[in-house]
């Protein structure tokens, strides 16, 4: 199934697209995409209705993030190694795992919004994954029976947070506006091959991103594997997996995101993302 969220903020239906296309409310039977309602047992439970019974939603209508409240905002970092290159990182041994708060995550198309004391902001294609039930230890020949499903991120950054304000990366990668999620979380059954998938990011119409999940130092099911061998995973934990190469700081000069900026994300399969970046 494809999934989404429709509506003003904080006023979003779950919806779901039926086969030829069109927007369906699933309002009466799922009261939102959250981690109380991400579960295997309501996906199969979704899977039984007539999508073209429901009433036909307004495709117009302003698209929310996929997936909202969820418990945890996990993501990985250098997991592409020209992305690590550029970085002037040597590829990871092991995954470099991070949090992005959960406040940060907005639409598909929602603007970005730069912070007034920003100096380096850059932005980050990838596939983030939603688990769909309890994951402690799971073996990596099982992790795909966790995942629920998947969705583009923006994995928006601040360098200079990132790098040079102490601690950790959460600062840089936990702005308000700094997580658009969506436009669908698309569930397992509907991707033939998670690690054949290309990535791009445009800039105003330049092509900055290029990759393939094929690419992936860590492959999914490792990473759900690896991070449940440390941390429990909750039904609508999000973890996004990393970005191939071409972000901004990488180029030579680095080239970082200004006020009119326009970004265009798209993955196979997940749809695509049109961004606005805006000063606060």
């Amino acid at each position: 199934m494809k999934l989404l969220r429709l509506g003003e903020v904080g006023k979003e239906i779950p919806v779901a697209i039926d086969k030829n296309g069109k927007y369906r409310n699933l309002s009466s039977h799922i009261k939102d995409f959250n981690s109380e309602t991400i579960n295997f047992e309501n996906l199969k439970e979704l899977k039984k209705i007539d999508l073209e019974n429901l009433e036909e939603v307004d495709q117009n209508s302003r698209i929310g993030s996929c997936i909202t409240k969820p418990g945890n905002f996990f993501a990985i970092g250098l997991n592409y190694t020209e992305h690590a290159k550029e970085t002037g990182a040597e590829p990871p041994k092991n995954p470099v795992l991070f949090n992005k708060s959960v406040h940060c995550i907005v639409g598909p198309n929602d603007n970005v919004v730069i912070p007034k004391d920003s100096k380096k902001l850059d932005h980050e294609v990838e596939i983030a994954f939603v688990i769909g039930k309890k994951a402690k230890r799971v073996k990596e020949e099982d992790a795909q029976n966790y995942i629920f499903g998947y969705c583009i991120c923006n994995d928006i950054s601040e360098r200079d947070w990132q790098k040079n304000k102490g601690g950790q990366w959460v600062k840089g990668k936990s702005g308000d506006t700094f997580g658009p999620l969506g436009p669908y979380l698309v569930t397992s059954d509907e991707i033939n091959d998670i690690q054949n998938l290309n990535l791009s990011l445009d800039v105003n119409g330049e092509r900055h991103q290029t990759g393939n999940t094929n690419q992936m130092i860590f492959n999914f099911n490792f990473l759900v594997s690896h991070i449940s061998s440390f941390i429990t995973l909750m039904p609508g934990d999000i973890v996004t997996t990393g970005t191939p190469s071409g972000v901004g700081l990488g180029m030579t000069p680095p080239l970082f995101l200004k006020d009119g900026d326009k970004m265009e994300l798209s993955i196979d399969n997940l749809g695509t993302q049109t961004i606005k970046v805006i000063a606060e």
